[in-house]
């Protein structure tokens, strides 16, 4: 291999396979009037300098003779040579191993090319997170100042979802939940089994109505977000238009990722809670409900760890443009090996999202509890015809900051912890930094290749 500056080592051997002479000897030197140049092969040039000026080295203190040259300089600090002598050590610095102890300049300590640390210079930053293997914090953080550096289009875009849903929801709530007759249904002890049967159905359509306009305001923030994340990694701004009109196209596949994931986990805790729930109908309750309970929990393992297997999903359709089934094999693959550590940061960020939505939503609950009267105990009590519209107004503004708030933070953990994978897996570091413009990672200089 070629030797190239920042890849040599110290004291490496020529590259052109010469070895030095080690013995220490001299080579002969002929009189110019003998013609030298032929004693000594053809790799010696004719034209030699007068024998004044190769003389010996005189012991440091003593003149030079006349017609002498000065020796060279000592050897600087560096690549060049090896540390003075000194007491204590084979080759100076008085410690360490052979001298080596101690920090030498240009090498590992001091001012030296790589800024006084072992190991290559730091990796590029060109956005909210250096372009190299990230750490757990650093995928927060990077978060946290995508929220912060973009905040305009980030809080826009959520706080844009978080009113849209927030006010359908409100709707519902007081136009269809809020019924009279369905509360007195649901309290009257003498209701038929036929009544109490349709009037929970109406409820359960009502609440899965609230939850899906839910779970689409998720959906166009997630997609928004991430394609406003992956910008920012490059430090590249982007407009609410801009990442509407990259996310639009995979709206509807988003969508019916979104809608799998679950239904892939409720089918799975489903199978394991049915051979339990056929001996409770057939032979033992007991022995049913406890083969329930377990089968429920097996059930409830093997979905966690799909769910989780495919949580790379949605940025993999989103930003690879990729099909659902592909897009699900693509975060099998990204997953594969590192399925706690994932795991492990997902949770951390849905725990760190609750709980700063909690922070905002617990006292507007509180506050829309104190002035609607006998809305707050009309809603913990389950009766809904108490729920008024300034509990519900109230509410759903803290609703609404909770969401704003809490969408980047789940949305960008995700994005990141995505972007994370593919680096430690595919080397994508190097294609975001030539995408961003800097320097590739570990060459050194702009247009250089390693070891070449």
């Amino acid at each position: 291999m070629e030797d190239t500056p920042g890849w040599a080592s110290p004291g490496s051997a020529p590259s052109d396979g010469q070895q030095p002479d080690t013995s220490g000897a001299q080579p002969p030197r002929q009189p110019s009037d003998q013609g030298g140049d032929q004693s000594h092969g053809p790799n010696w040039s004719k034209e030699q300098p007068p024998p004044a000026q190769w003389s010996a080295p005189q012991p440091q203190g003593q003149p030079q003779g006349p017609g002498q040259a000065p020796p060279p300089p000592p050897p600087g600090p560096g690549w060049g040579g090896y540390p003075p002598a000194a007491p204590g050590g084979y080759g100076g610095q008085g410690a360490g191993y052979g001298g080596w102890g101690g920090p030498q300049p240009g090498y590992g300590g001091g001012h030296g090319a790589w800024g006084g640390n072992w190991g290559p210079p730091p990796a590029a930053k060109p956005g909210v997170i250096p372009l190299r293997p990230l750490g757990v914090g650093e995928i927060l953080d990077g978060a946290v100042s995508t929220m912060r550096t973009h905040w305009r289009t980030v809080l826009g875009i959520s706080l844009a979802v978080a009113v849209l849903t927030e006010t359908l929801v409100i709707l519902l709530q007081k136009l269809v939940l809020n019924d009279s007759a369905t509360a007195d249904t649901l309290n009257d002890p003498n209701a038929s089994l036929s009544e109490v049967s349709r009037t929970l159905g109406g409820v359960l359509v009502s609440s899965g109505v609230v939850s899906i306009i839910a779970l689409l305001g998720t959906i166009i923030a997630t997609a928004l977000l991430t394609t406003v994340t992956s910008r920012a990694v490059l430090g590249r701004a982007v407009t609410t238009a801009e990442a509407w009109r990259d996310a639009r196209p995979q709206l509807l596949r988003l969508l019916g990722l979104t809608l799998l994931l679950p239904l892939i986990a409720f089918v799975i805790i489903a199978v394991g809670t049915l051979p339990g729930i056929i001996v409770a109908v057939t032979a033992s309750v007991p022995v049913g409900v406890a083969l329930a309970v377990v089968g429920g929990v097996a059930g409830g393992v093997v979905a966690l760890w799909l769910v989780m297997r495919f949580s790379l999903a949605s940025p993999a359709l989103m930003l690879e443009k990729q099909s659902i089934r592909k897009s699900m094999s693509r975060s099998a693959k990204l997953v594969r090996g590192s399925w706690w550590r994932v795991t492990g940061i997902q949770v951390l960020a849905q725990i760190i999202a609750s709980i700063v939505s909690s922070l905002v939503v617990v006292p507007f609950a509180i506050l829309a509890g104190a002035l609607g009267g006998s809305g707050f105990g009309g809603f913990l009590d389950g009766t809904e015809a108490g729920i008024g519209w300034t509990f519900l107004i109230v509410s759903g503004i803290g609703s609404v900051i909770g969401r704003t708030l809490s969408f980047p933070i789940t949305a960008g953990v995700t994005v990141l912890l995505y972007i994370d994978q593919r680096i430690r897996r595919e080397a994508l570091d190097l294609d975001l930094a030539r995408a961003a413009g800097v320097p590739e990672q570990g060459s050194a200089a702009p247009g250089t290749t390693p070891g070449s």
